[in-house]
């Protein structure tokens, strides 16, 4: 992290969390270790008490949409992902003996996390949008529905997804002294939000996002 770069936590806004392989080394680079890397988020999200709001699993690099943890800290949070994330990887690296891995490669993730805190509903339209189009614009599927480690087509068809999206908490955004509810809406307002059409039917308030 920038050493002038600041963390801004406790104002109930959510997060974009950009957190990248080691030397941008593809760790993620298979369908079970994608799978693995998502069972991890779901325990992590269970046991720290976040809301996920959105994620992509690259072969690389991994980003998230999610809320202030309830239990914790950001910082311990992802701490905790990476680790157990590391250590189950390097577990069955070791006793497969799999992809030439030796017990001196130990290095999964880098130490630092990108943190970019998403303040108001635009934002979080657009940072969905840009996790959603990430495996396209990487040329790795044609469709973004085609990709299945991100959290499209939760959105796109309400499919259940393997980490719980948008679980209800008692608790808002507030952008500029106005209360938020998880869809974008000012809260008491009916108007919508003009997001990307795969949202706009969930853009209401009382309804998850």
């Amino acid at each position: 992290m920038p050493a002038r770069l600041r963390r801004a936590y406790g104002s109930g806004y959510l997060h974009f969390i950009t957190t990248s392989c080691y030397q941008r080394r593809r760790w993620l680079g298979t369908l079970a270790r994608r799978d693995l890397f998502l069972r991890v988020v779901e325990e992590t999200r269970q046991r720290y008490a976040f809301v996920v709001v959105g994620y992509v699993v690259m072969p690389e690099h991994v980003h998230l949409l999610i809320s202030e943890p309830e239990a914790g800290t950001f910082s311990t949070v992802m701490q905790v992902l990476k680790q157990r994330f590391a250590r189950e990887l390097l577990r069955r690296l070791r006793e497969s003996a799999s992809q030439g891995a030796t017990l001196e490669e130990t290095h999964v993730w880098q130490r630092r996390f990108y943190d970019f805190v998403v303040w108001n509903p635009g934002k979080r339209a657009q940072k969905l949008r840009y996790m959603h189009q990430n495996p396209v614009k990487r040329g790795l599927v044609m469709e973004p529905d085609q990709w299945q480690w991100s959290s499209y087509r939760f959105y796109a068809y309400e499919e259940p997804a393997p980490v719980l999206l948008n679980e209800r908490k008692p608790v808002v955004l507030k952008w500029r002294g106005v209360e938020i509810a998880w869809g974008g809406v000012p809260c008491g307002s009916s108007e919508e939000s003009g997001a990307d059409p795969t949202l706009a039917k969930t853009a209401r308030v009382g309804q998850p996002l």
